[in-house]
């Protein structure tokens, strides 16, 4: 029997994630494979993610998880599936798995990329005073949440100098609503010896117009925080593009 025979009638050796095919019969891949990745990963080295539109910067990601074909069919397939490689990259699990081509080597390496640029943003907050750093919690924020299928509601505590000490996610929710429990955000300020809050949560729409919904519950922890002797300082609402600020709004 053929090497190449062989690869077809044993699927049970490769995984999803995997295309036999693509080999050739000494087990080189095919010229116009690995010379595009070559060429792909030297453009990266040269210019950096700014010179590469998203499909390229996908692919590079792509490379590590489906060593054996052409990627570029999948992450254009992903890119026209989710938007862009932001909505990709945090797209749920489950979601990447329904896509066609997608396995477990794919999802792992996005979720990695994810987990990775969360990482990054975060240490550039964390135990840093925050109102000092605004532009850097904002990307923190864009960052983690901008892209989220679903609602999501966060609360950064605060200490006397207006230090980061705990970023915790409070609720999740669906595509328009996330149920928040004031009792349990300051429970939790007082567990922290917090001195400060800001509130956080995304609009799945892109939209961060906040809703009579957003505004009341805003209140209600800004009530509840007074009465402890802590003090809100702000409530983001983060969209797809853009984001708004209560303070900024004249909601707080």
């Amino acid at each position: 029997m053929s090497q190449t025979r062989a690869l077809h009638e044993a699927p049970a050796l490769f995984s999803a994630d995997e295309a036999p095919e693509a080999v050739l019969p000494d087990g080189r891949l095919p010229s116009y494979i690995r010379d595009h990745r070559q060429r792909l990963r030297a453009r990266f080295m040269a210019g950096g993610a700014a010179a590469m539109p998203d499909y390229e910067l996908l692919e590079l990601v792509l490379f590590r998880a489906i060593p054996r074909q052409d990627v570029k069919p999948l992450a254009r397939l992903l890119l026209d599936t989710f938007g862009d490689f932001n909505r990709v990259v945090s797209a749920p699990a489950e979601r990447l798995r329904a896509v066609r081509g997608v396995g477990e080597a794919v999802v792992q390496e996005l979720k990695v990329v994810e987990a990775a640029a969360h990482r990054l943003a975060r240490a550039k907050v964390l135990h840093r005073p925050v109102l000092s750093s605004w532009d850097q919690l904002l990307d923190y924020c864009r960052t983690s949440m901008a892209h989220r299928e679903t609602e999501q509601f966060r609360v950064l505590y605060l200490d006397r100098k207006n230090v980061l000490i705990a970023d915790e996610e409070q609720a999740k929710g669906t595509v328009d609503h996330v149920p928040v429990y004031p009792r349990e955000v300051v429970k939790r300020a007082l567990e922290l010896n917090a001195s400060a809050l800001i509130l956080v949560h995304n609009h799945p729409s892109g939209d961060p117009t906040p809703s009579q919904a957003d505004i009341a519950v805003t209140g209600q922890i800004r009530d509840a925080a007074e009465v402890m002797g802590i003090v809100l300082h702000d409530h983001l609402i983060i969209g797809k593009s853009c984001d708004l600020s209560f303070r900024s709004e004249g909601y707080l």
